[in-house]
């Protein structure tokens, strides 16, 4: 179970975090690299969901779009 944080964005993040390990080659990549230790899949997926925010957070702070590179 994940616990902690405020639902409304918790809940949120869960989503896009289960759509970027389908299709973002960046998160999938990470997800896939923590599966393949042995870690759980809903741990590998709640680590994807703090990727994702910081993600989110660095291109807020410098104010540019995605860039895989």
């Amino acid at each position: 179970a994940i616990a902690g944080g405020r639902t409304a964005v918790r809940n949120a993040l869960y989503m896009a975090a289960l759509s970027a390990v389908r299709w973002n080659p960046v998160i999938k990549a990470h997800y896939t690299r923590i599966v393949a230790t042995g870690r759980p899949k809903k741990i590998a997926l709640v680590a994807c969901m703090r990727h994702l925010l910081t993600i989110l957070n660095a291109i807020i702070k410098t104010a540019s779009p995605w860039k895989t590179a």
